[in-house]
């Protein structure tokens, strides 16, 4: 198969939630190295524990989804890519937006506090503006998504544009763990990672866009370009 790319939002290197919630999730995206693991007050978890709660989340890289990773059409190139990734940041405004740990369908996740027009627009625009750049989903990806629910609707959005849960239903989310199907364990993680990310969390300011790379699908994804947002005036 051939490499995977996608639009994230992700955190500048040094800051620092990027470094704790790299440090969580086991793996640096801006280096590719893994990372060690904290100790989490009160969250009693041995080392092969973590690994299976966090395995997942940490192949993907600390990240919000905005465009969901994709194959590069032929007639494109990753020359291509980096050009136009870089003009359309230089014409996104940064924003401001409040970050929240909480649980989203059995994950734990970064969320969006409250409702945030900005972040919409800017997922929209990825969604649309990148689209000319990505290969039509092959029948194996199309049997993997279509492994998930999903209506009418949401299964013409993945034939469309390669991933069904856009536009309106699109949430903001940074993962942090992978499904917990039980839930007390779900809380216990979620109030052990509030107390944890506490010094991170509330108002963060969007300000830049990393472009991640998955040169095949055994391997994580990283960062191969960041680009601050400064449109808008």
């Amino acid at each position: 198969m051939s490499a995977r790319y996608a639009l994230y939002y992700a955190p500048p290197q040094d800051h620092a939630l990027t470094m704790l919630a790299s440090a969580w999730l086991g793996y640096d995206a801006w280096t590719g190295a893994m990372v060690a693991r904290p100790a989490l007050a009160g969250l009693d978890l041995d080392a092969q524990a973590l690994v299976a709660l966090t395995g997942d989340a940490g192949h993907y890289g600390f990240h919000a989804t905005l465009k969901a990773p994709f194959e590069l059409a032929d007639s494109r190139s990753e020359a291509d890519l980096l050009v136009a990734f870089a003009t359309f940041a230089a014409g996104q405004p940064a924003f401001m937006a409040d970050l929240a740990v909480t649980s989203l369908s059995g994950f734990v996740a970064l969320m969006l506090a409250q409702p945030n027009p900005a972040m919409t627009g800017l997922h929209t625009a990825c969604v649309h503006g990148f689209e000319p750049f990505r290969a039509a989903l092959s029948d194996a990806d199309l049997a993997r998504r279509r492994r998930a629910p999903m209506t009418a609707e949401q299964d013409a959005r993945l034939i469309a544009y390669g991933y069904p849960w856009i536009f309106e239903d699109f949430r903001f989310h940074m993962t942090l763990t992978g499904r917990v199907r039980d839930d007390a364990t779900r809380e216990h993680v979620v109030s052990a990672l509030r107390a944890y990310l506490a010094p991170v969390t509330g108002p963060h300011e969007i300000a830049q866009l990393c472009l991640f790379r998955q040169s095949q699908r055994s391997e994580p994804f990283r960062i191969i370009a960041a680009e601050p947002l400064t449109g808008g005036g």
